[in-house]
């Protein structure tokens, strides 16, 4: 069961049940769904149905900016899903992906042809498009403007492999990049903050650039399986003849040589994000942006030197993940969390792995940028031994009933 994973940190004990004692509330508030239309209940349905990581944040934001984004990451879900699905024969696929951000102003336009799992936001597009023309013209200008680029970036990509570091560092602007300066164009538009989020497109890419390269470098074997690959050939080529020949055990030093490369490329982003979260002034805002960013953090350090990243799958706890998003309220604990995850790394660097002095070197750059705190506020919040130990015994006995109301959480952080 998740919670023996966490008997050993026992803080995350305390803070899986301090969520699911009402402190899930500081992060997430609950929607009125009642006073939304029927369409727009249908979004954010949609929302919850499809989104893997960010229907909890993205309905924790303040106001009409909720609704923006909710409408822009569906968007980009159903151009997603066109992209995704190989179903479609490229003549057509590629024609979809060019004029997506036109359907957006065209009523009746509905895709009912792909195989995809969520291909209800294909069939349903009036729902979500109608919402989208509900949009102020300052949303509806970012949206459109991001669906057009995005879609001919995922068109460039359709029938070559990512090859060089420049090559993946473009296909993911094209994937993830893009979404973190369009929300940050959001963002300002909604004058919940500054004109300078929106315009620093620089630090907005390298926020979608961390997250992207983290999951592409977890999912490595889950690709593989369905057929595709993400990692460029400039570095697993350097270990192997065929990127699926790093899951081979004979090639495992090999591997995680390559694997400890992609990270520490990764990590490089880090300096970045750091300076954006710092610009931002919002509470909602901040903790939208930065929950993802500390989960990418402590999943990079899950991975780094993991032969399990070749094998099965890499995920943080549940309860590590339920303490990211309590304490990632504000910036002083997410320089403290970086700080702890990039020692966490540091740890495991070893004396002969090739990328060593460039990993060295970077986590040196975070540990500058993050200025931990003196203590680092030691995470366990320094709880008595008998508190914990009572938490723990509540907790063990408690569990069937813990489960079901957070595992629903998950099911939308997923």
């Amino acid at each position: 069961m998740d919670i023996l994973k966490s008997l050993g940190h026992p803080e995350e004990i305390y803070n899986l049940f301090k969520f699911k004692m009402g402190g899930c509330r500081t992060v997430m508030p609950k929607l009125d769904y009642g006073s939304m239309s029927g369409s727009l209940r249908t979004c954010y349905r949609y929302l919850n149905e499809t989104s893997r990581s960010f229907a909890a944040v993205i309905q924790a934001l303040d106001g009409e900016l909720r609704h923006a984004v909710c409408i822009f990451y569906l968007v980009l879900r159903a151009l997603d899903t066109v992209e995704d699905d190989m179903s479609i024969p490229l003549e057509k696929k590629v024609p979809l992906l060019h004029d997506f951000h036109s359907f957006l102003y065209q009523a009746e336009w509905c895709f009912t042809e792909s195989r995809e799992k969520d291909r209800q936001v294909l069939e349903d597009f009036p729902t979500i498009s109608v919402e989208f023309r509900n949009l102020g013209q300052e949303y509806r200008d970012v949206i459109s403007d991001i669906c057009h680029r995005m879609g001919v970036g995922m068109a460039e990509f359709l029938e070559k492999r990512v090859g060089s570091m420049k090559e993946w560092d473009k296909y993911c602007h094209y994937v993830a990049g893009l979404v973190g300066i369009g929300l940050s164009r959001l963002f300002s538009a909604s004058q919940l903050e500054d004109p300078e989020v929106g315009r620093d497109t620089e630090l907005a890419n390298s926020m979608g650039l961390f997250l992207q390269k983290t999951n592409i470098i977890r999912d490595y074997l889950e690709d593989q399986r369905e057929g595709r690959s993400f990692w460029p050939k400039e570095a697993w080529s350097q270990f192997a003849a065929q990127v699926e020949d790093l899951a081979l055990p004979q090639n495992l030093e090999s591997a995680l040589a390559c694997l400890n490369l992609l990270v520490t490329d990764a990590l490089r982003h880090v300096p970045d994000v750091i300076t954006y979260l710092s610009r931002l002034r919002n509470q909602s805002v901040f903790n939208f942006c930065a929950i993802p960013q500390v989960m990418a953090m402590a999943t990079l350090s899950a991975c780094y030197n993991n032969s399990q990243v070749f094998q099965g799958v890499v995920k943080i706890r549940k309860g590590q993940a339920v303490t990211l998003m309590m304490e990632a309220t504000n910036m002083g604990a997410v320089q403290a969390i970086i700080s702890q995850y990039s020692q966490e790394i540091l740890q495991k660097v070893s004396q002969t792995d090739p990328s060593r002095d460039k990993t060295l070197l970077i986590l040196e750059r975070i540990r500058e940028k993050a200025m931990p705190q003196d203590t680092l506020r030691s995470r366990a919040h320094h709880l008595s031994p008998v508190y914990l130990s009572a938490a723990m015994l509540l907790a063990a006995l408690s569990w069937q009933y813990l489960t079901a109301a957070v595992g629903q959480m998950f099911v939308a952080l997923r």
